[in-house]
């Protein structure tokens, strides 16, 4: 009796366990290394790490660590942030990929995060909730929301951006001396501490995987860098690899965008008081050179992590995803911050490495970066919950021709909307009642602006009235259709 019991409790364990790698799997191209053991996830976030800064795809900035995930995994080329509700488009970034929402039903729930928590809707809690160890550390920067509250294991909670001081403002001036210097570590910032604050995520890393590998559950692992934000402080040795005279100007240099103060990118705005106005070539190259040098400095500590990653014996059975909340100007169209619909800004590396992920393959399908989180709950078992609407995109990954979104949509404020499609893109500054027409396939860096030519009036009434249904999808509450009923006709 007790025999046949064990028998048919073992066989609906396999059942069970194969039921769930069919599921998952389709095809069986994506697979556990181990049968009937869940896949470990370990999901790296930088800040302000625009989709060009990787030296894997032709930038200037040095990253032997992420070209090896580029190499070892599967790179989406065309993610994208879907924009912000203020200046801090880290905290709609952040919200967006924690609770799965869209745009502005994130910003709706924004003063209801506690709500989400108590209600178990949170990713990591998902995550828990399935049988996973889940561990954090680093930039955290979800209102109202204390990382101890969704995780087990917290480390280090760092702020939306290291302290930083009068003098890294409105610099450098050429021909004057700059009080500002990335490596003076009396300056504080990232240097608060004692250890830059990079450093201290790669050991928090690597001290997680060590008590990772002593747990037989599996573990989902948040490790957020603040790196590359301001103030991009990083040691001298990497600062020298930028010889001021080699750092190139971005290809759409401009001295100021001149549509700023509408669109909210004034000299008020904090991240645009960074560099003097108008900006100078020499200012931007400054300002790229530290850009570059915290981004190869964070690269090291990744590189810590992945070393550890396979020391420990855990390669095998864990998917490695690797994003940033958005991207960042820095000197591009005039402008050094995010706050703008600019693929500069907007869009961001994402790579994925793990079980069956076909190596060194990049795919140009337009996805979100906040598609992480379903697709992370999907490899997993866990069941996609209602309220999550980004797509998960394992099918994607394996070559299903799947096409998540039949448009790329984007939003900052009431000032700026945008719609990317079928390799163009429409910007619109709704408050001027301006619009910015780019052909992408032609002009990938955004220099021509189209939208002045009668020879494309009717792609910009389609893209707008794409754009119009995308903002349903949204909750967006901007009536475009009124603003621009001219263009519709």
């Amino acid at each position: 009796m007790d025999k046949n019991r064990n028998s048919r409790r073992n066989f609906l364990k396999m059942a069970a366990a194969c039921s769930a790698s069919l599921a998952l799997n389709g095809c069986g191209s994506l697979m556990y290394s181990k049968p009937g053991k869940k896949p470990n996830v370990l999901f790296i976030y930088s800040d302000d790490q625009t989709y060009q800064a990787i030296g894997a795809f032709g930038s200037q900035v040095q990253t032997p660590n992420l070209d090896r995930l580029a190499s070892n995994g599967t790179t989406f080329t065309h993610a994208y942030n879907q924009g912000a509700w203020h200046g801090a488009v880290c905290v709609a970034s952040r919200t967006m990929l924690n609770t799965g929402r869209f745009l502005w039903n994130a910003r709706s729930i924004e003063n209801e995060l506690g709500q989400e928590v108590e209600g178990g809707r949170f990713w990591s809690q998902y995550m828990k909730s399935s049988g996973y160890d889940t561990y954090f550390s680093g930039k955290w920067h979800v209102k109202r929301v204390k990382p101890e509250s969704v995780f087990d294991t917290v480390k280090n909670v760092r702020p939306g951006m290291p302290g930083t001081t009068k003098a890294s403002y409105n610099r450098p001036v050429e021909g004057k001396p700059d009080a500002w210097s990335p490596y003076d570590k009396k300056l504080g910032g990232f240097w608060k501490g004692g250890k830059h604050w990079s450093e201290v995520l790669g050991d928090d890393g690597v001290e997680f995987l060590t008590q990772a590998k002593q747990s037989d559950n599996p573990f989902f692992m948040y490790l957020a860098f603040n790196a590359p934000h301001d103030p991009r402080q990083s040691p001298k040795e990497y600062v020298d690899k930028y010889p001021i005279e080699d750092v190139e100007l971005p290809k759409s240099f401009a001295a100021e965008y001149p549509y700023k103060d509408d669109i909210g990118c004034s000299k008020k705005l904090r991240d645009e008081k960074l560099a003097p106005f108008p900006r100078t070539e020499y200012s931007i190259k400054v300002h790229r050179q530290e850009y570059y040098a915290i981004i190869t400095h964070m690269d090291a500590q990744v590189g810590r992590i992945l070393d550890a990653l396979e020391k420990q014996g855990l390669a095998d059975n864990t998917y490695v995803f690797f994003t940033s909340d958005h991207g960042l100007a820095v000197g591009s169209h005039g402008l050094v911050g995010k706050q703008n619909m600019y693929d500069h800004s907007m869009r961001v590396p994402l790579m994925v490495t793990g079980p069956g992920v076909e190596k060194n393959k990049r795919i140009d399908t337009p996805v979100y970066l906040q598609d992480i989180m379903p697709t992370t709950l999907e490899l997993c078992g866990v069941q996609k919950p209602e309220q999550v609407q980004f797509k998960s995109l394992p099918g994607v990954i394996r070559g299903k021709n799947f096409k998540p979104y039949d448009g790329i949509y984007g939003g900052y404020k009431d000032l700026q909307r945008m719609i990317s499609k079928d390799g163009y893109k429409l910007i619109l500054y709704p408050k001027i009642g301006k619009a910015r027409l780019y052909d992408l396939s032609k002009d990938p860096f955004e220099t021509n602006d189209l939208a002045g030519n009668k020879k494309y009036s009717k792609r910009i009434k389609s893209l707008l009235k794409d754009l119009i249904e995308l903002q349903k999808q949204t909750s967006d509450p901007i009536n475009l259709r009124d603003i621009y009923s001219e263009l519709l006709g």
